[in-house]
């Protein structure tokens, strides 16, 4: 993958944009400023875009390949191991060390002077991206260094429990939030240009919610999950990394800049969209025949050259099949521009968590919150249609996790494949389909069948790692090398199909 964004580049397309045109007022050169001249506002940002790109770019791709959201374009091998379901220790670790030095470093440095200043909305800011980076880094790994991190005098730092990781930084969260009043002035940044310190409460709240219900089933959070819901003060529209992103070479949004510019000379096409996700929003019956399109299907996904949307199949490169259905042309692509937002976390998330939590603690608004986080969700993407989804999808109160899991695997295929990885394995939905596989849908050099794959269900990869198996999810990254090769502490690793502690 391209080496992406710098600390100082992110701090070069800050310093393009207009809101920040007096981002560097100072009498120094603005690559190696003097100490004393160093702000929040000169770090938080660049902290912002190392989580941003990592997580709009990797963890988006990864996410998706994972979730079977996107599949493998034969006769390219960049993501063919992630189709398979695999995953190496040296292939995740340059986003692991990015997100620790250029992204958990620099928000250390802004909490410290947020203190010295009592800074308290520029505090709550870095403190709600340091949980983001800590959720984002236990939901890959499982476990990571957390409680002796970020020490230079400490070059072998432990291994921290997951569990026990998500319980540190909601203490933190709680705690930054306990300091900071609504109208307090926050620094220079990219999440919420201009904005006081109530955007970033709401920010945290809803994160926090994100971390409650996903560890619900493992840890009683009950009484801290009531008092926030009580609070209800959650985001009331998606939290995005956007407006800044350029046309131009090391500026364009992350997840376009890797897979569909030109601008640093590659023409190579990797991901195309998976017949798992086309042929849930596309859905035939008993026949073949399509009965329901689902209307986000042309915002999160573009037709083939033959207008057309045809998913691909996981699992298998055959680049020398001598087979139209090797073209790059026969697959749908993701729809993505030069400026796409990064989301880090949208309404319809919120509301499917609190549909979540209403229905495992019989709050008796399950129903309510699944619709609504539907209506968001067909919102964000600007179209019509979620009555008809709904009515065709209605709310489970029997099987909650199927009804919630399905809906948010296709809500979020389009805006956050990474978290709809998360979810799928927490949730356990879609499941697979017992008597479709890979390689039913597609052999090479033959004809493509992937309308044999039912909606709502994924499949076995052709030629799936052996590490994982049949009818099953990669669970877990191996321990990133670049922490693995150095650090003594560092665990012996559990096994690719060991889950998270939350999908125990």
């Amino acid at each position: 993958m391209k080496k992406y964004l710098s600390v100082f580049s992110a701090v070069a397309l800050l310093m393009s944009t207009t809101a920040c045109e007096s981002f560097f007022d100072i009498n120094t050169d603005p690559n190696a400023p003097a100490v004393e001249n160093i702000t929040s506002s000169m770090i938080f940002p660049a902290a912002e875009m190392a989580a941003a790109v990592s997580y709009g770019d990797y963890l988006r791709i990864v996410g998706g390949y994972y979730s079977q959201v996107y599949a493998h374009q034969f006769g390219t091998s960049n993501y063919l191991d992630y189709s398979q379901f695999e995953m190496s220790a040296t292939r995740s670790s340059g986003t692991y060390s990015q997100l620790y030095q250029k992204g958990l470093t620099n928000l250390k440095t802004v909490q410290e002077k947020s203190v010295e200043a009592e800074d308290w909305g520029t505090f709550l800011a870095a403190t709600t991206v340091r949980a983001f980076i800590f959720q984002a880094l236990v939901d890959c790994y499982g476990e990571v260094p957390y409680s002796e991190a970020l020490d230079d005098s400490n070059l072998t730092p432990k291994y921290d429990d997951g569990k026990d990781v998500y319980l540190g930084i909601l203490d933190e969260l709680d705690a930054a939030l306990e300091k900071v009043s609504p109208a307090d002035l926050v620094c220079t940044s990219f999440i919420f240009p201009g904005k006081n310190a109530s955007e970033w409460i709401k920010f945290a709240n809803s994160l926090k919610l994100r971390i409650l219900v996903r560890m619900m089933d493992n840890v009683d959070v009950k009484s801290r999950l009531d008092a926030l819901v009580a609070e209800n003060n959650f985001i009331t529209s998606d939290v995005e990394v956007a407006g800044c992103w350029e046309q131009a070479a090391g500026k364009e949004s992350p997840f376009y800049g890797e897979e569909f510019s030109t601008l640093g000379g590659s023409t190579q096409v990797n991901v195309i969209a998976n017949a798992a996700i086309i042929n849930s929003m596309q859905v035939r019956n008993s026949e073949g025949d399509i009965v329901y399109t689902d209307p986000r299907l042309e915002v999160y996904f573009a037709r083939n050259n033959e207008g057309k949307y045809e998913g691909g199949v996981s699992g298998t490169n055959f680049s020398t099949a001598a087979s139209p259905y090797n073209s790059t042309g026969h697959w749908c692509r993701p729809v993505a521009s030069y400026d796409m937002p990064v989301s880090l976390l949208s309404l319809a998330e919120v509301k499917f968590f609190l549909a979540e939590y209403a229905a495992k603690y019989n709050a008796g608004n399950a129903a309510a919150y699944y619709e609504e986080a539907i209506e968001a969700s067909f919102a964000s993407a600007g179209v019509d249609g979620a009555a008809e989804y709904i009515a065709l999808n209605p709310f489970k109160a029997s099987n909650y996790k199927e009804s919630i899991g399905i809906a948010k695997w296709i809500a979020l295929s389009g805006v956050n494949p990474f978290e709809a990885y998360c979810e799928l394995r927490r949730l356990k939905y879609p499941q697979f389909a017992t008597n479709v596989k890979g390689t039913d849908l597609y052999k090479d050099g033959g004809k493509a069948e992937t309308t044999k794959l039912p909606a709502y269900r994924l499949y076995t990869p052709i030629m799936a790692f052996g590490q994982v198996g049949d009818n099953a999810l990669l669970q877990r990254f191996p321990y990133a090398e670049s922490s693995d090769s150095r650090n003594t502490n560092c665990p012996e690793f559990p096994g690719y199909t060991t889950p998270i502690f939350w999908a125990k």
